[in-house]
């Protein structure tokens, strides 16, 4: 039996980095990057709140309402609420309901907590609502009775109708987002080690130089009309030039050590510490032959991240570098991941790198405590704000006569909300589950979201992403009593369960949803029989993909078809396994057992990558972020790969040698590479 397992977070798959918004307009996805997913793209900015532009997005210059009040135990609290109208997508529905307005709720409460509630609710979901088909009409108690019973209602007060209110709340939302980093670059010499003798350097030397051409391009302060991070633009107080650099939406602006003033006869050289050491993130960039760099050499209050960048060969035509990070203990974890003993081309994809490395850096500093409790005083002052300045005297109606927080539990069971499924709620639909960490025999408390174009699941405990998926690589998936195993990319599989039982039948849901946002199917499981000369009677490729089935043969008859997709035989994931291992499980079982997905409607086969071999699965490691559960360590070795029947974090190493052949032998088909659009599959045959 599987036990709970300890709120230790263990891993944090790459995909979900950038990952913050799940609800896109029509046409829109947060998926556009290459035609896979699930394999390593541009690097991406990580720890985003990019939901902070929901009042923007959804509110600002709109119809809605803002309430603010100090509450007894939440301290100051900012709602803003809005009614609106549901565009249902194109549908050959003919039942009525399917064409009668759509209404819900957009929702922001916030506290004096960093992290801000956000979402809707559709308004047939609220209990004890009276029906109106305007959408002016805001049922402001029963939507924050039964979205937030722990908001006190009886504090809060409607806010001043004004574009100053509108603008506060943006500032408030918009408080963590920004788009300039300032980083400070210091230059070791050979022999050096110090933050003297660094400050101390007059000038660059060629392979300094070769550096910061690298990275940014050199710029004349005086005049300069972007981002300058506290340089002097206009009488060269602070130097004639600097470097700078763009990265996909960020402006970087470096504060190098021998571009800044340099005071002869002053070893400390404080018109250039001033700036480097308040920065929050400081490359050092290390000449052949200087010494180890330790942070305990630098004396700074505010220098949290080193980047240390170490030249070889510099100033050749095989330049190199090499990239080491030492960080506070209070700053988390953070990509671009640094894989041991890798070297890097001097390249515009290594300047991308340590660009997105030393955004990230800044990022994850601003998520440590000393940087949250600064952002938490910031917010409760905006929040005291709105509260005393931006307020009217209008309470919340409360002439109800019943409450939400009074009803009796038998009274709240009998309601029963409607479920909307398909893809008009193109934000999250989220359920709570148990999802199997078969590694550990564990069960760990997660909530599924499932919006119109991701799948999710969000630790509780942690609050981190442990999975993700784009709907559209979802293949399908296997029901069980109160569980459902989930097939998507290439096959890889996880299992989780419903944790709420009652009238409602969640895994219904569940599959409901699926059915309306993903191409996948439900599985079907097939017991295949040999014939006489011990053959199945169907060819298979090394991804699971039947290209071909015998006509009237047994595993025709047993149901199997062309296009199907294989992802367990005898209870092995396929996904876990190399072509060989495949073979040998289809040629030595006695009784094959199979799951399968079967062909869409056209009869090809259910893919979740349009890579023919796609090397999402062939990489060797996700980031420096494998915790050790014994020490709490961070490790960057992966963990051994065993074949876990449905454990989405382990799994064989896939091989993509060529199979022993490419043409099928098994009753004469020839190459099956026909059911690729490509021509390039290879084939096996089974049997």
């Amino acid at each position: 039996p599987c036990k709970r397992r300890s709120p230790l977070p263990l891993h944090r798959p790459p995909l979900a980095c950038g990952v913050s918004v799940l609800e896109f307009p029509p046409g829109e996805t947060h998926w556009t990057h290459g035609s896979c997913p699930h394999q390593p793209h541009s690097r991406l900015i990580e720890c985003v709140d990019h939901g902070a532009l929901y009042f923007r997005n959804y509110f600002y210059q709109q119809e809605h309402q803002n309430w603010f009040g100090m509450d007894e135990s939440l301290g100051p609290v900012a709602i803003s609420l809005k009614r609106e109208r549901l565009e249902r997508p194109p549908s050959s529905d003919s039942n009525p309901s399917a064409s009668a307005p759509l209404l819900c709720y957009r929702i922001v409460i916030r506290t004096s907590e960093l992290l801000t509630l956000r979402g809707s609710v559709l308004e047939d979901a609220i209990p004890n609502l009276k029906p109106s088909s305007s959408s002016k009409t805001m049922n402001t108690k029963e939507v924050l009775e039964y979205v937030a019973p722990e908001v006190q209602l009886s504090c809060l007060r409607l806010g001043t109708v004004s574009p100053q209110t509108e603008e506060q709340l943006l500032k408030l939302d918009e408080q963590g987002l920004s788009t300039h980093y300032k980083v400070g670059v210091m230059y070791c010499r050979a022999g050096q080690s110090t933050e003297e003798e660094m400050y101390n350097n007059q000038d660059a030397g060629p392979a300094f130089i070769e550096f910061l051409e690298t990275i940014g391009q050199k710029v004349r302060l005086k005049g300069f009309d972007k981002y300058k991070a506290g340089l002097d633009n206009k009488t060269d107080s602070t130097g004639l030039y600097s470097v700078y650099a763009q990265y996909q939406d960020c402006e970087i602006m470096f504060h190098v050590s021998t571009l800044l003033p340099f005071t002869p006869n002053n070893r400390q050289q404080l018109l250039r510490k001033r700036h480097i050491g308040n920065d929050i993130v400081t490359i050092v960039f290390q000449e052949p032959g200087a010494q180890p760099f330790t942070p305990k050499n630098i004396r700074s209050q505010f220098q949290h991240v080193f980047i240390i960048v170490r030249a070889i060969n510099p100033c050749t035509d095989n330049t190199q570098y090499c990239v080491a990070v030492t960080r506070s203990k209070e700053v988390p974890v953070f990509g671009p991941p640094i894989h041991e003993g890798a070297v890097f081309n001097k390249s515009k994809a290594f300047a991308d790198f340590l660009l997105a490395k030393v955004i990230n850096a800044e990022n994850a500093a601003h998520r440590s405590e000393k940087f949250s409790t600064m952002a938490t005083r910031t917010r409760q002052e905006y929040l005291k704000d709105l509260v005393t300045n931006y307020s009217t005297t209008t309470c919340v109606e409360t002439s109800q006569k019943f409450s939400m927080l009074s009803f009796s539990s038998k009274k709240k069971s009998a309601w029963r909300p409607r479920f909307l499924a398909d893809a008009t709620q193109r934000g999250a639909v989220c359920w709570p589950v148990a999802l199997d960490d078969s590694s550990r025999a564990a069960l760990v408390d997660c909530l599924l979201a499932v919006s119109a174009d991701t799948l999710l699941l969000v630790e509780e405990s942690s609050r981190e992403i442990v999975f993700i998926t784009p709907c559209s690589s979802v293949l399908g998936w296997t029901t069980n009593t109160n569980s459902l195993r989930l097939y998507y990319h290439q096959g890889e599989c996880m299992t989780f369960h419903m944790r709420e039982s009652g009238d409602r039948d969640e895994l219904m849901e569940v599959v409901v949803r699926l059915r309306s946002v993903t191409q996948g199917s439900v599985t079907q499981e097939l017991a295949l029989k040999r014939n006489p000369l011990g053959q199945l009677g169907f060819h298979v490729q090394p991804d699971g993909v039947v290209t071909q089935v015998e006509s009237l043969g047994l595993a025709w008859q047993a149901g199997l078809r062309q296009g199907s997709r294989l992802v367990e035989i005898c209870k092995v994931a396929v996904s876990t396994l190399t072509h060989d291992q495949m073979v040998d499980l289809l040629k030595t079982s006695m009784m094959v057992t199979v799951t399968v997905i079967p062909a869409l409607v056209d009869g090809s086969a259910r893919r979740g990558c349009s890579q023919h071999h796609c090397l999402a699965l062939a990489h060797d490691s996700d980031y420096e972020n494998l915790t050790s559960p014994d020490t709490g360590k961070v490790t960057r070795k992966p963990a051994l790969q065993t074949a876990v029947p449905g454990n989405h974090r382990r799994r064989y190493e896939r091989s993509f040698s060529p199979p022993r052949s490419s043409n099928s032998s098994g009753y004469g088909t020839g190459s099956s590479s026909k059911s690729f659009s490509g021509g390039d599959g290879l084939a096996t045959a089974a049997g």
